[in-house]
């Protein structure tokens, strides 16, 4: 079978991309790659990219450079994860309450539940 290497992007439907992007950017010093109106993809750790985009803004196909990118939009809640080393935890935390962000509750899964369920093997 043929590897998968990553996510490369993950996207969020928000309703003012201007101020979500400062929120990352502030927050996890996320580099803005491109920005507009409608979306704001950006860099994280030089591996993956966050795409934020403003909710409807691209329910039509939109045609670039390299083809065709189809419709898509989003609502609700959403659930993804960013990776930090274990040292840097607390002062992660520490971080993100200074900024009134609550941290609604935490969970630590055990390395073979991990394994189990994403294909790592230990």
């Amino acid at each position: 079978m043929p590897q998968i290497a990553g996510i490369l992007e993950t996207s969020i439907y928000v309703e003012d991309v201007a101020r979500a992007a400062d929120f990352y950017r502030s927050l996890f010093g996320f580099e803005v790659m491109l920005q507009d109106d409608r979306f704001c993809a950006m860099s994280v750790a030089g591996k993956q990219v966050l795409l934020l985009f403003r909710r409807g803004g691209s329910t039509s196909v939109m045609e670039v450079p390299g083809g065709l990118i189809p419709p898509h939009d989003g609502s609700g809640q959403y659930h993804f994860a960013f990776s930090v080393p274990a040292a840097d935890l607390q002062a992660w935390e520490d971080r993100i309450t200074a900024r009134n962000v609550a941290i609604e509750s935490k969970t630590w899964w055990p390395l073979e539940v991990i394994a189990s369920t994403s294909g790592i093997r230990t």
